[in-house]
């Protein structure tokens, strides 16, 4: 069987890292929520081919880089 990888990406936060801006939450609020305390909850980790670009704005736009962009794996 051939090596393939998988294209889906799934969206990943840095709890450590953190700040709590909620910048993320604010570009994607169809996958992301922010908890009572201002920090994001990840409602669905699966980014959808049609919010790929969205996501990839929200993860850019994190001042602490806490947000980030993984392929999925096969």
């Amino acid at each position: 069987m051939p090596f393939t990888r998988s294209r889906e990406l799934a969206l990943r936060i840095d709890r450590i890292a953190c700040e709590g801006h909620g910048a993320c939450a604010e570009l994607l609020p169809e996958l992301l929520s922010l908890d009572e305390w201002g920090f994001p909850i990840v409602h669905r980790a699966a980014v959808p081919p049609e919010l790929a670009a969205h996501a990839r704005r929200a993860v850019a736009a994190c001042p602490v880089l806490a947000l980030r962009l993984e392929r999925g794996r096969s």
